[in-house]
Order: structure tokens, then C-alpha cells, then sequence
């Protein structure tokens, strides 16, 4: 028998599944609504813990206005990177907030900027800020 284990391919595509949602700016409820299946499920489509069947996986791709392609186009460009070693980009994407970053970044037109919060993106990610600074400590917050 095989594993629980979700199989690579079926995390790829709920992987997509989830970044053309948030890009059309749909919740899972609404998609779930749209292929006539609950929230859960289409969670665990996205997680890759239930494997998409060729027709839910057509209809998904109407309601996110894509082709069933889209959902493995690329494969051998990931291939290559997991080979390498390295995470899959889509797994990148598909975190909370990702997709609404990429998005304000890519509208950013001062490269000088662009670098900026990149590096600033970078050390926080090695090191978070200190608690005073979370809190507000000397410097002041936007809401």
C-alpha cells in the first residue's frame, strides 16, 4: 500500500489551485460554492492532501478562468530546482500573504526601493525584529 503522504504532483497543483484563487481575489469558500464542494475540501485539494479527479479538476480550471495545462505547465523547470535541492517556488507562493506581496511589490517602479525591501525582507527573515520594535518602542506604527 502507499503512504498518507501526499504525492509531490498533487501538492504542485493545489499549490496552483491556491495562487490563481488568491489572484482572482476568490475565497476558498467561493470557490468551493463555484465546484459545488465545501471549504474543507478544497483545503485539502490545496495541501494536496486529497488528490484533484480530472473533472472537479476542470471545473476549477472554468471557475479560475484557466486551462487543466496550467496546472502542470513548468513541471520540468521544478524538477529542475528540487533536484538542486532547493524549495519549489510555488510552495513560496501559495503561503498566506505571498501572492498580495508579490503584488504590491511588482507596482514599486524605484529599483533603488525594490533592493531596499529586499534586504530588509532578507534580515528579517534571519533575524526578526526585536520585541521593542514590535511593540512600538520609540518609533511610531501606521495602522
Amino acid at each position: 500500500m502507499g503512504s498518507n503522504k501526499p504525492d509531490l504532483i498533487d501538492i504542485e497543483v493545489g499549490q496552483r489551485i491556491r495562487i490563481q484563487r488568491l489572484a482572482l481575489g476568490l475565497s476558498q469558500t467561493e470557490l468551493a460554492d463555484r465546484i459545488g464542494v465545501t471549504f474543507q475540501q478544497v483545503q485539502k485539494y490545496e495541501k494536496g492532501a486529497n488528490r484533484v479527479g480530472a473533472g472537479r479538476l476542470t471545473q476549477i480550471a472554468k471557475v479560475l478562468s484557466v486551462t487543466v495545462g496550467s496546472f502542470f505547465d513548468g513541471r520540468d523547470a521544478i524538477d529542475k530546482v528540487a533536484r538542486q535541492g532547493l524549495a519549489s517556488p510555488l510552495a513560496a507562493m501559495a503561503q498566506p500573504y505571498a501572492y498580495r506581496l508579490l503584488r504590491a511589490y511588482s507596482t514599486i517602479t524605484d529599483a533603488d526601493l525594490r533592493r531596499t525591501i529586499v534586504e530588509f525582507v532578507e534580515q528579517v527573515a534571519v533575524k526578526p525584529p526585536s520585541m521593542e520594535l514590535r511593540q512600538g518602542g520609540g518609533s511610531q506604527r501606521r495602522h
